[in-house]
């Protein structure tokens, strides 16, 4: 029994859903998304509500539903609220300026990184250290930030790097020079 499926679906106001042959539609303010659902789970819509439907002696159907009801709903939270997330630049000299679609990083190499954000992301700098990422797509909006953190990820000794926002970084500490030698 899957105890994330067995909670039901709230379809917040503004967000038009619509199923028909195995594919849930979000539609909302801020977007639209959409998701093939698997064979073994189907979805049972009320008046504010989503429930999902599986078959509990199917192990992987079980699995399955409890991922389902988490996509949906992120889905129906993203085309209604958007997703958000904030990478910071820790380093001297580490800069970052959005223009449109295109983000450019100065992060320590010899020459700056132009990174083309997907068309769902939307980027703002709030400062020269700050990086807002925006998307109704919580996937994508995750797969764009992991990218940009990947071109210089925080070190452990100096905590330099390109780190979220809400993530804390273990710090280890340097290496000493032998009393006797």
């Amino acid at each position: 029994m899957s105890r994330v499926a067995k909670n039901p679906i709230q379809i917040l106001k503004g967000v038009d859903i619509n199923i028909e042959n195995g594919v849930v539609k979000a539609k909302g303010s801020k977007g639209e998304l959409e998701f093939v659902l698997p064979d073994s789970v189907s979805l049972n819509m009320s008046e504010e509500t989503l429930n999902v439907e599986y078959d509990e002696s199917n192990q992987q159907s079980v699995a399955l539903a409890g991922t389902t009801r988490s996509l949906v709903n992120n889905m129906i939270i993203g085309v209604s609220e958007g997703f958000e997330k904030k990478l910071e630049l820790v380093g001297v000299g580490y800069r970052a300026k959005a223009s449109g679609k295109l983000l450019e990083l100065t992060l320590g190499f010899s020459h700056p990184i132009k990174y083309q954000l997907p068309p769902e992301v939307e980027v703002e700098t709030p400062s020269q250290t700050e990086v807002v990422l925006k998307s109704h797509d919580k996937q994508i909006l995750g797969q764009a930030a992991a990218e940009i953190r990947a071109f210089r990820p925080p070190e452990p000794y100096k905590g330099k790097g390109v780190k979220y926002s809400d993530e804390q970084i273990k710090r280890k500490e340097a290496k000493k020079a032998a009393a006797g030698a």
